[in-house]
């Protein structure tokens, strides 16, 4: 198949149809904003899921930042006072250390009806979630683990041993490590 007979490049594509004009598809994300603000995670098509992620993590972000400017930017996108309110005190509270991934998308499998891929999305750390989340920042490693790895690559050691540090069991003997040699007198 060419262009021709229907296959085009991705160029210039930012984000998916849906099989929707514009302001179908927009009212459509506002409607699954409030809905997944609400029960904290439904479950959808991949691909709409997809698409809600950037939308949902946006509004959280607006949320984050508190001002009225960002709760008026947050309304136009939700449809309900109670769920802007809901994301202005709970979930930006929820949110404040996060820098972002606010949300996560798990999939599923098909639709048993048209064999459409399914998934969920929901916020993560939250009571409930159906996998626990990353930590907010970096790997989840200490200080203390983040300086062994970082002397380890500096001096150019076997990757072996940096790896074994990425585990959490070997978090306590990365912290030994990280620590200076004391000096005998």
């Amino acid at each position: 198949m060419d262009a021709r007979e229907g296959r085009r490049m991705k160029h210039g594509r930012h984000f998916r149809k849906l099989g929707k004009d514009a302001s179908h598809r927009w009212a459509m994300m506002r409607t699954m904003v409030t809905q997944l603000i609400e029960h904290e995670r439904i479950q959808t098509t991949v691909a709409k899921a997809k698409e809600l992620r950037r939308v949902a993590d946006r509004v959280v972000t607006f949320a984050k930042e508190g001002s009225l400017r960002a709760r008026r930017k947050a309304a136009a996108v939700v449809r309900t006072d109670a769920m802007v309110n809901k994301l202005f005190t709970e979930l930006a509270e929820r949110y404040k250390e996060r820098p972002g991934g606010f949300t996560r998308v798990l999939q599923i499998g098909q639709r048993k009806s048209d064999s459409a891929a399914m998934a969920y999305i929901e916020y993560v750390d939250r009571d409930g979630e159906l996998r626990p989340a990353r930590p907010a920042t970096g790997f989840g490693l200490s200080w203390a683990a983040k300086e062994y790895v970082n002397s380890q690559l500096a001096s150019k050691k076997r990757h072996g041993d940096v790896r074994a540090v990425l585990s959490p069991a070997a978090d306590a003997a990365a912290k030994a490590a990280a620590e200076p040699p004391k000096e005998e007198k």
